[in-house]
């Protein structure tokens, strides 16, 4: 029996063959830290008594609250640039960018490799094939301290998607299919590989982070894309890393990328996707563009295409937070921002923004926020009553202008009609 691509990658790096269920101790590549959590991994490696082995595999990232919200919050991230600067650990400091996003415009996570962070969603680096992770402080702290970590070898779910997206719809709609197929724990410490079929090779850097960045929504310990297309282009991908044909999966779903429409995950569970005409009409508060998931210069571009000409609606508050400086810079040079605010959004410092409900956008009880962000639980973006629609950059740029859950197309038969 073959090996599956998780089980090639930790077979690489622990120097011989292991399979799913097996417990491996391996070195790690680079360890990420997010200003939420660099207290909490500071005190665990003084109460080792120990220092990060590799300094220069450790980077933490000002990202979740930034710029800082309140006098605690500025304290604790004076704590980060200055701990950074004595132990000799990279700080991505205010404006940098979302520490996913950030990692793979540095080169931080790169094919083959294994990323440890201490954030849920670094299931994102599988885009790139790298074995990308979430743990909690102490896990990572260990990882700092010894430049290794100990795994249970992951069993995996194979997700084949076939076909090319049409106009309409976006990876964004692609990955929210995938949860709702899969369910919100049938994945639970899985590796979702993802596999690109039939014209889906086609599909961006930027669009194969939007899948492996929702399959932690699956329950995924990693989401690893199978690499090929543009990825082939940008790295120099190792022959190895690749699943044998005859690798064994616990499930195998097939999506046909053609036969989608714009989905919409609704509260309170990531799982509870539905088409967007089944929620259409729905009364809009806020939008929000931005995250890990849908905060790249692609999105964009897609938010002021349909933007291009059209005012958001009175009453709506529109938010656009690129999820870098590089994109923020590559959006302004091209026109895009400028678009965006004409038609009277409003920017934010480069970074996670209101997606955890902390600044720059919180909700108000009762209110309803149309989000390109990956969670859309219970008190998320504030308020426990607030509710929080996951949709794509596209059908949040026309629910903003319509000031109700649409679509592009919804919007121009619209206009024609006048």
């Amino acid at each position: 029996m073959g090996l599956t691509l998780a089980e090639k990658i930790l077979s690489q790096r622990a120097g011989r063959e292991v399979r799913a269920g097996e417990l491996v101790v391996v070195e790690v590549d680079q360890v990420m830290v997010v200003d939420s959590i660099a207290g909490s991994f500071f005190k665990r490696l003084e109460q080792l008594g120990a220092t990060p082995r590799y300094p220069e595999k450790v980077a933490i990232v000002i990202d979740h609250v930034a710029p800082a919200a309140n006098v605690e919050v500025a304290k604790a991230q004076k704590e980060i640039r200055e701990w950074g600067n004595r132990h000799g650990c990279r700080v991505f400091d205010v404006g940098r960018g979302i520490c996913h996003q950030v990692l793979i415009e540095e080169g931080l996570a790169l094919p083959g490799g294994i990323v440890l962070g201490s954030d849920s969603h670094s299931t994102t680096y599988g885009a790139v094939a790298c074995f990308g992770s979430g743990m909690g402080a102490t896990d990572i702290a260990l990882a700092a301290a010894s430049g290794r970590t100990w795994l249970r070898v992951p069993e995996s779910v194979k997700v084949t998607f076939r076909g090319r997206l049409n106009p309409a719809v976006s990876a964004k709609d692609a990955a929210l299919e995938m949860v709702r197929l899969l369910t919100a724990d049938g994945a639970t410490y899985m590796s979702v590989e993802i596999h690109l079929e039939d014209g889906a090779e086609s599909l961006t850097r930027s669009q194969r982070l939007t899948l492996a960045n929702l399959s932690v929504e699956a329950g995924a310990k990693c989401g690893l894309v199978v690499p090929s297309g543009e990825i082939l282009e940008l790295y120099d991908v190792p022959g190895w890393l690749y699943p044998d044909p005859d690798a064994a999966y616990v499930r195998e779903v097939e999506i046909d990328l053609s036969a989608l429409t714009p989905r919409v995950s609704v509260p309170f569970y990531v799982d509870n996707v539905q088409t967007v005409d089944s929620v259409m009409g729905k009364k809009v508060d806020q939008v929000f563009v931005g995250t890990c998931t849908n905060g790249r210069l692609d999105d964009l571009r897609e938010v002021a295409e349909v933007l291009r000409g059209r005012r958001v609606a009175p009453g709506v508050r529109m938010l656009v937070i690129p999820a870098s400086s590089q994109v923020l810079e590559e959006a302004t040079a091209d026109g895009t921002l400028l678009t965006i605010l004409q038609a009277g959004a409003t920017l934010g410092t480069p970074g996670c923004g209101p997606c955890m409900g902390r600044h720059q956008g919180v909700l108000a009880p009762g209110e309803v926020c149309v989000s390109t962000s990956n969670r859309n639980f219970k008190g998320r973006m504030g308020a426990a009553d607030a509710e929080i629609y996951l949709a794509s950059p596209r059908v949040a740029a026309a629910s903003a202008v319509a000031g109700f859950i649409t679509t592009p197309e919804a919007l121009e038969q619209e206009v024609s009609h006048v």
